[in-house]
């Protein structure tokens, strides 16, 4: 039985894992909970799976969460980033599924590893602002970083079987979010609502809007250069929006693996969760017959400049995917409260970078230095 500690519990990758996990009480059992701010979903949490520690990111909630659970067995709570450290790295705990948002992911899912927890990936902000020094730690500790990304899940599937130095290239697909057939001169009125409608996927609002801009796939793509140690020129891009194969794999006789499945994260949870085996998900069959067309076209890195950044970034290396990641982070949040337009969200970021002279990340301090220089820097910018 695999032992699980939840990181961000209430988001959409958190309760698909719980759906999961509910799916096969044999085989997993919740030991501990952490949310960020969504107090009543995580009360309703603890109640179905009685974890043996919970956390929530703001002292006050987990105050009032300890209130509402006065009873003699009830969980030790905890509070912040100290309070989801002890969950990612409690001594019951085998497994961590890192599915908090953004950057407030980090620390927590280092200390999983640094503690000789196997991670379970959702948290693609790990492995771009800090990818080598996970990976090497992960190394060191003997533990595996599976992801959930459904895009890294279909790649971590069609490697399997195969000659790592038979890879041509990787080709992640894009659905292309919400505003794919939107012309540029239109795309400075874009609202908060208009950019948070994917037509494919139900995720949280940051990566909705990471869609919209397809910084998502600029982020994967660091994500897949430290998972699965290729270069960046081994990784291209291609619009898909049926959203139906989840990305492919290029050999060098020019074949080509592609993992195909329903847009539903149940079933790349499962994989995470129960690699090298496939369970049973109870999703309805995929049924091309039905599907009748899939249709794949280029990315359009003009129209979607923050793909090109990503990319800028990535090449770069050091310590500008951290900043890059950092002004993604706030431009976002100050587009959702609308304090800026939606093509202002890569001008901030370019502005960020270019006012950034990269240096060598050695150490998550460093990685956090980084952070902390781009989201100031950021908001000086605005």
């Amino acid at each position: 039985m695999k032992r699980i500690s939840i990181l961000g519990s209430t988001g959409s990758i958190g309760s698909n894992s719980l759906k999961v996990i509910d799916a096969y009480p044999e085989r997993y059992k919740v030991v501990a909970l952490g949310a960020g701010r969504n107090l009543d979903l995580l009360e309703r949490q603890v109640e179905r799976f009685r974890p043996r520690s919970v956390a929530m990111l703001e002292d006050d909630l987990a105050e009032e969460l300890r209130r509402r659970l006065n009873k003699v067995s009830g969980p030790e709570v905890f509070s912040g980033t100290q309070g989801f450290i002890r969950l990612s790295q409690m001594e019951e705990v085998d497994t961590v599924i890192s599915a908090m948002s953004g950057a407030a992911g980090l620390i927590p899912t280092f200390a999983a590893i640094q503690a000789g927890k196997n991670v379970a990936l959702a948290n693609k902000e790990v492995m771009v602002m800090a990818g080598p020094l996970v990976m090497a730690e992960a190394r060191n500790r003997g533990v595996s970083v599976i992801p959930i990304d459904s895009e890294h899940s279909a790649i971590l599937q069609s490697l399997q079987g195969h000659r790592r130095e038979d890879v041509r290239r990787v080709i992640l697909t894009a659905s292309g979010g919400p505003l794919r057939g939107l012309p540029y001169e239109q795309m400075k009125y874009v609202t908060p609502e208009q950019a948070l409608k994917h037509p494919n996927w139900n995720m949280g609002r940051k990566i909705t809007i990471d869609s919209a801009t397809l910084m998502n796939k600029g982020l994967e793509t660091i994500e897949a250069k430290w998972l699965f140690d290729f270069g960046v020129d081994q990784i291209s891009i291609v619009i898909h929006p049926q959203s139906i194969i989840h990305s492919m794999v290029e050999y060098k006789d020019g074949s080509i693996i592609a993992q195909l499945g329903i847009p539903d994260m149940l079933t790349p949870i499962s994989y995470a969760l129960s690699y090298p085996e496939h369970m049973e998900t109870f999703l309805p069959p995929l049924r091309l017959e039905e599907i009748g067309t899939l249709s794949f076209s280029e990315p359009d890195f003009k129209k979607f400049r923050c793909l090109h950044l990503a990319r800028v970034a990535a090449e770069r290396g050091d310590s500008m995917p951290a900043v890059l990641n950092g002004a993604n982070e706030v431009a976002v949040e100050l587009f959702l409260r609308g304090k800026i337009g939606f093509l202002q969200i890569p001008e901030l970021i370019e502005k960020t970078m270019n006012a950034h002279k990269p240096f060598a990340i050695d150490s998550i301090e460093m990685v956090q230095q980084a952070d902390a220089w781009s989201r100031q820097t950021a908001r000086t910018l605005v």
